[in-house]
C-alpha cells in the first residue's frame, strides 16, 4: 500500500490522465457509508416515489453507500464527462410536428462511452500501482453517484436532485471508481442554489414535491423511459412532443450558462437525425427498422413498442392532421398499448381545429 505522500502525487498525475480520457470532472471522496444518505434513500422508497424502478428496492442495503457493496474500499474517485448542448434544448417546443428527444440520448450511449474511459483509467491506476484493488461503475449499478459526487467535490446536489458544476452545469455524465487505495479525500461541494427554485417551476408535471426531492411516478422522463405501461391519461397533454426523457429542469438552471460545448465529449456531439426528427417518419418503424436507427444509442434500451407508444402520444399533442393516418395505422396494432394510445391520438386529432 502506497503512503499518503505517494498519493497526493499519484492524485495529480490521475486527474490528469483522466482529463486525457475526456473526462472533465475528478474528485475523490472517502468511501465510507453515509447514514444521512442512507435514510433519504429508504425514506424515498418507503413512499414509493420510485415508482415501477424495482432495482432501486431490491438492493437499497447496498446502495446506501461504498463499503456496504465492498467493505474492503478505501476511496471513490468520482468523475464527470460533459454532454452540454450546442442548441436550446427546449426551442422544439415550439415545433409540435417533430420529437423532442433529451440531449443526453442524441449521441452515442454514455453507458459505453464512460465505461470504456473509466477502465482505462481503471488500468492506468493498477499500472501506477499493481497491489491495488478496484471495481468500476457508470448506472448500472447499486451505486449512489449523485451523492458520491457532491462528496467529492465536483458539484453538488441541486434542488432537481441532479448533479450541478459550477464549470459545467447540469450536462455531466456520472462514473464513480472504488478502489483500496487510500486517497486523502477532496472538501465536499457546497450547495449554491440558494433561493433559486427555476427548475422546480420549469417541471411540466409537478414532480417535485419539494426542493431535492423528486416523485418519478409523475417525471417525463421516467414515464417515457422506466414506465412499461400505458402513459396516465392525467401527463398526457403535459408531455407535448416529447419523445424520450425531458431537459426542463435541467435545462432552466442558471449554473448551465458556464457549460461549454468545448468541453463535450466527441461521443456526444448529437447525431443528426436525432435533433429534431419528424413524428411522421418515427410512427412508421416497425422492430427491425427501430433496431437499426438506434443502433448505439440509448434509445434503443426501450424497444420498439415504448418509443412509438410515446410517439402516438406526441402525435396526439401535435394538432397535425397530417398525422392522423400513421396513427390510425397503429390502432390495430398487435401491442395493446400501442392501440390504446394510437385510439387515444386520433380522438385529439380529430378534435383538432
Amino acid at each position: 500500500m502506497v503512503n499518503a505522500v505517494d498519493t497526493d502525487d499519484l492524485k495529480q498525475r490521475l486527474k490528469a490522465r483522466a482529463h486525457e480520457l475526456g473526462f472533465v470532472a475528478v474528485g475523490f471522496a472517502p468511501a465510507k457509508d453515509d447514514p444521512l444518505r442512507g435514510r433519504r434513500l429508504r425514506e424515498w422508497l418507503a413512499a414509493g416515489l420510485h415508482g415501477e424502478m424495482a432495482w432501486m428496492e431490491n438492493r437499497a442495503d447496498v446502495r446506501q453507500g461504498p463499503q456496504s457493496m465492498w467493505p474492503e474500499a478505501q476511496s471513490v474517485i468520482a468523475l464527470g464527462m460533459s454532454y452540454a448542448p450546442g442548441v436550446e434544448p427546449m426551442a422544439l417546443a415550439a415545433h409540435p410536428e417533430k420529437a423532442r428527444i433529451s440531449v443526453y440520448a442524441q449521441g452515442r450511449d454514455y453507458h459505453d462511452t464512460v465505461k470504456k474511459a473509466l477502465k482505462a483509467l481503471a488500468r492506468w491506476i493498477v499500472e501506477q500501482v499493481p497491489d491495488t484493488s478496484l471495481k468500476v461503475f457508470v448506472d448500472t449499478a447499486p451505486v449512489m453517484e449523485k451523492p458520491l459526487g457532491e462528496a467529492a467535490g465536483i458539484g453538488w446536489q441541486g434542488k432537481h436532485t441532479n448533479l450541478v458544476s459550477r464549470e459545467h452545469g447540469s450536462w455531466l455524465f456520472l462514473g464513480a471508481i472504488y478502489t483500496t487505495l487510500p486517497f486523502v479525500p477532496d472538501d465536499p461541494h457546497e450547495e449554491r442554489c440558494g433561493s433559486c427554485n427555476a427548475c422546480q417551476a420549469a417541471c411540466p408535471t409537478d414532480a417535485f414535491p419539494g426542493p431535492y426531492r423528486l416523485d418519478a411516478r409523475r417525471c417525463i422522463s421516467y414515464l417515457t423511459i422506466e414506465h412499461k405501461g400505458p402513459i396516465p391519461e392525467e401527463f398526457r397533454e403535459a408531455l407535448g412532443n416529447r419523445i424520450y426523457g425531458c431537459d426542463d429542469c435541467l435545462a432552466v438552471c442558471p449554473w448551465n450558462k458556464f457549460a461549454d460545448t468545448a468541453q463535450r465529449h466527441h461521443d456526444f456531439v448529437p447525431r443528426e437525425e436525432l435533433v429534431a426528427p419528424d413524428l411522421a417518419q418515427l410512427l412508421t418503424l416497425d422492430d427491425a427498422a427501430f433496431r437499426q436507427k438506434f443502433s448505439g444509442s440509448p434509445i434503443k434500451r426501450i424497444g420498439r413498442n415504448r418509443f412509438v407508444r410515446n410517439c402516438l402520444i406526441a402525435a396526439g399533442n401535435s394538432g397535425e392532421g397530417g398525422l392522423i393516418e400513421p396513427v390510425r395505422r397503429l390502432a390495430v396494432d398487435s401491442d395493446p398499448v400501442i392501440a390504446e394510445a394510437a385510439r387515444w391520438a386520433l380522438g385529439r386529432l380529430k378534435a383538432s381545429p
